[in-house]
């Protein structure tokens, strides 16, 4: 899913551990019940996560829930088989986040009929665009190449011809295990479409992290590979700008100038008060355009720079994101909208297979 006040440059060391959005101190709870929209019953057994997380839950024989997050922002996921999926944004701030009622609602099945009966489904969808999903969706990274999609039969294909595009659904959540950073994911895959005019792939849905059980050999291997995944991503970045450290943590940014194509302006100051502000602890950043980001601390795969034919020498990895309106950071490197804010370059060859989730903590 491609996306995503004035601060002081310098702080004290004591400042910027009080501030850490790695701190744990911070936690809040989260609480609810889950009902019928309609009738008011209560719905045990949802699924209730916070996604691009670990943290997940199931509503309770009476339909209610609890959940304690660390300091930040989550999208809150509740699903139910049958019933429309609810999106909820929160964070500390939200108002009656320890009593939530989420109504779900049910889902309009001649809606979904009326969408399959008029679309083109292939019928040997896997076998001709299988692979082609695998690599636009988990990613062609190495650590791609130790993902395992463990429920293909989920999957449901539709191709059309005027458009010259391909959408793939899933009736299930897809099961992904990645033994490069030891983790199951669960994702409720909405829809993948790739735009063949523009060779342009975007995908919606909700993913819920689960850690693997290893050995302590394979826990060192998972914890190194997170740790070098992590550097350089595009939240490790997200973070640095909240925290203020992105010169230290080896970023340099550039501007696209609008009015000439193909010229770049350095951000000297990231944290200038015409587009950086903090409000009640969240970074809002008003910037609109491309925004090139070069990570100088480690250089970019090898097989990135074979697949884009670019010199083996490359020593930095350069990434870019196009904004629309701006974005807001909380501490946890959550932002939004993410809808708003589109991957290019570097970030975007890193697909699910590089993604860590947000209660991710380095070292």
């Amino acid at each position: 899913m491609n996306v995503q006040f004035l601060r002081p440059i310098l702080y004290s060391a004591l400042f910027f551990i009080s501030l850490s959005l790695y701190s744990q101190e911070k936690t809040f709870s989260v609480a609810g019940k889950v009902i019928d929209v309609k009738s008011g019953q209560v719905l045990a057994g949802a699924s209730v996560f916070c996604q691009n997380t670990t943290i997940g839950t199931l509503s309770k024989n009476d339909g209610t829930f609890s959940m304690r997050l660390a300091g930040g922002g989550y999208d809150l996921i509740v699903s139910y088989t049958g019933y429309e999926t609810r999106n909820i944004r929160i964070n500390k701030d939200t108002k009656d986040k320890d009593s939530l009622v989420v109504e779900m609602k049910e889902e309009d099945k001649s809606l979904g009929e009326a969408v399959v009966t008029g679309s083109a489904e292939v019928e040997d969808g896997w076998n001709k665009y299988g692979q082609f999903f695998l690599d636009n969706f988990i990613g062609t990274t190495p650590n791609a190449s130790q993902c395992t999609l463990e429920n293909k039969d989920a999957l449901k294909f539709y191709f059309y011809k005027k458009r010259n595009k391909l959408r793939v659904k899933a009736k299930d959540a897809l099961v992904i295990t990645n033994n490069a950073l030891g983790y199951k994911i669960k994702f409720q895959l909405d829809s993948f479409v790739y735009e063949y005019n523009t060779n342009v792939s975007t995908y919606a849905g909700y993913p819920l992290f689960e850690e693997l059980q290893g050995t302590p050999e394979q826990q060192q291997t998972w914890k190194n590979n997170r740790d070098y995944t992590y550097a350089g991503s595009r939240l490790h970045f997200v973070r640095s700008w909240y925290d203020s450290t992105l010169t230290d943590e080896g970023y340099i940014l550039e501007l696209a100038d609008s009015s000439n194509k193909g010229k770049w302006t350095t951000l000297k100051d990231p944290y200038d008060g015409k587009f950086y502000s903090v409000d009640s602890g969240d970074v809002m950043i008003n910037l609109t355009g491309r925004l090139r980001v070069s990570y100088t601390n480690q250089p970019p795969s090898k097989k990135y720079l074979q697949e884009h034919n670019f010199p083996l020498n490359t020593k930095v990895e350069i990434s870019a994101l196009d904004i629309l309106n701006g974005f807001v950071i909380e501490e946890n490197g959550y932002f939004y909208d993410q809808t708003d804010v589109t991957n290019i370059g570097y970030w975007a060859w890193k697909k699910l297979a590089e993604t860590l989730p947000y209660d991710y903590v380095p070292e």
